[in-house]
């Protein structure tokens, strides 16, 4: 049997594939029939599922099941669309693998890692070297396959640790041009500014978030960010004043108070970590909307970036 990817459907196609639940709700239509509106997705991307007529919605399958999935490819409102007609929970016997399921970032996770660890082997300062280098050690397992978001940038799997690298280079770059820029300041606000989200997000190894925790919810990865550079400056016994400047970093990255911020950047470091968040976050949903299309084309409009469709040059 042919296993149909994602990103080779078309509408008519009657399709076999395994895929993962990325989002779900039970839903009733103006009928008043219960149904399942899926996310489905693979490594290729993702489509909207409609399995109708829910007998029992207890048994619909949930956020992160790996299932195979029948189903008939057809079209709503110019989107491609699969009505599920059969599915079950991927088993041992499948000819699947979890790499073929979920997106993942374009490096593998340890080296990745490894490349971390220089950057913080880097930093001269002694106290900040000391407090990064415990903010990472205590989450080095997780870092390994966690994503950075529930659904938005670097939603994948080992996301936040390419995110975080991708902005170290980025640094790297900005302090050749901005020499009278912290070095050991600026990289710390890089590795730490996230960190955080290991707490504020439910992800298993597969590296799939399925909801935000209580703690997430309830405080967000900014306050607890905050939270846990104190708890280890407390431990490391560091300078007042490096620890003031990392958690400022750590709560002024949004910039923005309806972002989660409650001061904008004081200082040249912490403005510089808001805008390499900036880049890298718009340059992975940029790539990631344009990689699929066709030379000439435009994308539908990505509410991440303002709501506004992406142009894919013929250049």
């Amino acid at each position: 049997m042919d296993f149909v990817n994602i990103a080779d459907m078309q509408k008519g196609m009657t399709v076999t594939g395994f895929y993962i639940v990325r989002n779900m709700a039970i839903k009733t239509s103006a009928n008043n029939k219960v149904y399942g509106d899926y996310m489905l997705a693979d490594k290729t991307g993702e489509i909207n599922g409609k399995l109708w007529e829910v007998a029992d919605p207890a048994a619909c399958p949930d956020v992160g099941a790996f299932l195979k999935v029948q189903g008939l490819v057809t079209e709503w409102q110019g989107k491609l669309q699969l009505r599920i007609d059969r599915f079950r929970e991927v088993n041992d016997e499948d000819p699947v693998e979890i790499g073929d399921l979920v997106p993942a970032a374009p490096e593998e996770p340890e080296s990745m890692f490894d490349e971390l660890l220089i950057y913080i082997e880097s930093i001269g300062s002694e106290p900040i070297r000391a407090i990064v280098s415990r903010l990472v050690d205590e989450r080095r397992e997780q870092l390994i396959y966690y994503p950075a978001a529930l659904k938005n940038h670097h939603s994948i799997r080992s996301g936040l640790l390419f995110h975080t690298l991708s902005m170290l280079r980025l640094a790297d770059g900005v302090l050749k041009v901005y020499p009278y820029l912290d070095a050991d300041l600026l990289r710390a606000g890089v590795i730490g500014h996230d960190l955080a989200k290991v707490s504020e997000l439910d992800a298993g190894t597969s590296g799939v978030a399925t909801q935000y925790s209580s703690d997430g919810l309830l405080l967000g990865h900014i306050v607890q960010g905050v939270v846990e550079i104190d708890r280890i400056a407390r431990d490391t016994g560091a300078d007042p004043e490096i620890v003031t400047l990392l958690k400022h970093m750590v709560l002024s990255h949004h910039y923005e108070p309806e972002y989660g911020s409650p001061r904008r950047p004081m200082f040249p470091e912490a403005e510089i970590l808001h805008y390499l968040d900036i880049i890298d976050a718009r340059m992975f949903d940029m790539h990631k909307t344009l990689e699929p299309l066709q030379p000439g084309a435009f994308s539908e409009n990505v509410w991440t970036l303002e709501n506004r469709k992406l142009y894919k040059r013929k250049l």
